[in-house]
């Protein structure tokens, strides 16, 4: 029989004046074991998401604020951050990144440390991590701030996710922690490609470019040499006029797969922990630039050393909820409920895969104990 690991839960009922919600997910962090964890004079990365502006259901900085002084209690030097995005939007670079974080609160003066973009101003700061028994990637190129931390740590927003079904911990870590090199390279079963309408001719893709893969034809206009190009997505990065894309084509259970094993780069080798927010359980994610109505009530607070345990205790909450009558799972009533709203939401995606190849990869376990607070 398989080893049960444990997970840790905290709803969100504060009944008397004794205790907030801040409080009680310091609680339930230390009854998980946070305070086990040798952080004296190390760097310690906290992983989140800022949000991208306009979407209001990312986790505020109250909830990194806890994670913070928890670190500083313990000797640690904790910093925030995540990698920048390889869609356009409001965090593909790291200036626009940290704009991003300031205006959605997250600042040293409101959670008591500094924000990190991971991977560089321009996406391509990245250390390759080999990857033990990957199927898909042997080696994984996660942005360097992550991989020179001592201590590894998400703060994850669950919620539905369009292409893997569910945004989880592994989520967060695996493609979150991804450089824009190592996005497109889960994301994408080809290399990028030139928007000619958007081109301008600049050549700013020829100058970034260390394999002579843009081309140039009697317009002006660039196109990409697939045979050239190795997929380091740096044109993506320097492009002015956002002309570079790369298909999002890879199939949703090759995507969840990938995921996995870049989760596996980055947690081996050093103590982490994990903790997950089951609230505002919108059903896309929060790189959207808007936010639908959540889809469940809001659950409470996750902790757990084992990622594949928590995710899973997430979803199986989740499942467990009434849904919300005014939510996107009624727009189209049918008069029963679905077993799965994740797959009833995005019926292309299986978010279990994810878990059982992190399972196999060695990453935890999907048997686990919920010890509740």
């Amino acid at each position: 029989m398989a080893e049960k690991s444990k997970v840790y839960f905290a709803d969100f009922r504060c009944p008397s004046w004794r205790e907030n919600l801040p409080q009680k997910l310091a609680r339930l962090m230390m009854t998980a074991g946070f305070g086990d964890i040798d952080m004296e004079d190390k760097f310690i990365a906290i992983k989140m998401h800022f949000g991208e502006p306009g979407n209001l259901a990312y986790l505020r900085p109250n909830w990194a604020k806890v994670v913070v002084d928890l670190v500083k209690s313990q000797g640690g030097k904790p910093f925030l951050t995540d990698c920048n995005t390889l869609y356009v939007g409001g965090r593909k670079d790291a200036l626009g990144h940290l704009d991003s974080a300031y205006v959605n609160g997250f600042s040293p003066f409101s959670t008591g440390c500094h924000v990190i973009i991971a991977d560089g101003l321009k996406g391509n700061d990245e250390v390759a991590v080999p990857v033990e028994g990957g199927e898909y990637v042997t080696s994984a190129k996660i942005g360097r701030a992550i991989m020179d931390a001592d201590v590894f740590i998400s703060l994850t927003h669950f919620k539905g996710h369009e292409q893997t079904g569910m945004g989880g911990t592994l989520k967060n870590i695996g493609m979150g922690c991804g450089s824009r090199a190592g996005k497109m390279e889960m994301h994408s079963a080809g290399k990028p490609f030139v928007k000619q309408e958007l081109c301008v001719g600049c050549r700013a893709c020829a100058k970034i470019c260390a394999h002579d893969a843009p081309q140039f034809g009697p317009d002006g206009k660039a196109s990409i040499d697939t045979n050239k190009c190795v997929g380091c997505a740096r044109c993506l990065a320097i492009c002015p006029k956002d002309a570079i894309s790369c298909l999002q084509d890879e199939a949703p259970a090759i995507l969840n797969k990938k995921i996995a094993e870049y989760s596996k780069a980055v947690v081996q080798g050093r103590p982490c922990f994990h903790v997950s927010l089951v609230m505002d359980v919108s059903p896309c994610c929060d790189c959207h630039s808007e936010n639908d109505t959540p889809i469940v009530p809001n659950v409470g607070m996750f902790a757990s050393f084992d990622p594949v345990a928590l995710d899973q205790a997430c979803a199986e909450a989740v499942l467990a909820q009434p849904l919300l009558p005014n939510s996107v799972l009624f727009d189209e009533p049918c008069g029963c409920r679905p077993a799965d709203p994740f797959m009833a939401l995005h019926p292309d995606t299986d978010w279990e895969v994810c878990l059982s190849h992190a399972e196999a990869l060695g990453l935890g376990h999907r048997i686990y104990e919920l010890v509740r607070l």
